[in-house]
């Protein structure tokens, strides 16, 4: 999803009127980013996935003592950017950006603790279960006593506005959705068309998350060259793109148990659609 295109278009996403984990959990940061910053004493702040860092900032200023940002996403214009942005605003603050894939093991640079993991706008929702239990044992092992990580989770609500964040009437998350068959057509040799294709988004009850799919328009025959594949699709046939789950707070605090950490602080915003929660290794936040 996320080459330069692709994080352009998230972007636009974040501000539709459909979408409003961002605003949510714009929300509770403003609300509670002193709090935040007075529980933990964070001297280093590591965000996964930073994208653009716009929310994070509301974090940095509100922590007095932080020294070092830390922010790791596959996007290298993305990085260049937040970073170069948060310096000239911040120019006594230490950036020390990571290219690179979270859910892959991680070598974060030697920074002073304690160190605050923020790994926001629900993100966590695009794993599934045993990947989200994979992940939080890394996070897990990132964290020494005093650190602490801030997740934002979407949680469950209404069918029809789950569905709505992710079908915009714009059209800008279809966009995005199809942006991965143009990824796919540049980096593979693939030639898929994405007018051949619909995207569609589906609540699965049964898993509590929202499907993305794109579905085939009439019957198409894709060739992807680096693979040496071809991919016949029938009339409706569908590639499932993402997932992205939605949660209960019974389900953090146990999925974060799992993973050794104990939920200490849970907030949402004040509709109840978006929650942060803060975790512990050892209790002693």
């Amino acid at each position: 999803f996320y080459d330069a295109r692709g994080s352009e278009l998230f972007e636009e996403i974040t501000r539709l009127p459909e979408y409003y984990p961002t605003r949510a959990e714009r929300e509770i940061l403003l609300g509670r980013a002193r709090e935040i910053a007075a529980v933990t004493g964070a001297r280093t702040l590591v965000e996964l996935g930073s994208g653009s860092s716009e929310k994070t900032r509301h974090l940095i200023e509100a922590l007095p003592a932080l020294e070092t940002y830390v922010p790791v996403d596959v996007s290298e214009s993305a990085l260049t950017g937040a970073a170069e942005s948060l310096l000239a605003a911040h120019p006594g603050l230490k950036v020390h950006a990571l290219l690179a894939d979270f859910t892959a093991p991680l070598h974060l640079p030697d920074s002073p603790g304690p160190r605050l993991v923020v790994f926001l706008g629900g993100t966590i929702g695009n794993l599934r279960p045993a990947e989200r239990a994979v992940f939080l044992a890394s996070v897990r092992a990132m964290l020494s006593p005093g650190d602490a990580l801030l997740m934002g989770t979407d949680l469950v609500k209404d069918e029809a506005v789950l569905v709505a964040a992710y079908d915009d009437a714009q059209g800008v998350t279809a966009e995005f959705d199809k942006n991965v068959l143009a990824v796919i057509d540049r980096e593979l040799g693939a030639d898929f068309h994405t007018a051949d294709f619909d995207h569609v988004a589906v609540w699965n009850r049964e898993h509590e998350w929202i499907e993305m799919r794109l579905r085939a328009r009439s019957a198409v025959t894709v060739k992807i060259r680096a693979l040496d594949l071809v991919v016949p699709f029938a009339e409706g046939e569908e590639i499932l793109t993402e997932i992205s789950a939605k949660f209960r707070q019974e389900r953090v605090r146990r999925e974060l148990a799992e993973a050794g950490l104990e939920l200490s602080q849970w907030w949402t915003d004040s509709e109840g659609r978006f929650a942060l929660s803060l975790s512990v290794a050892d209790g002693s936040v």
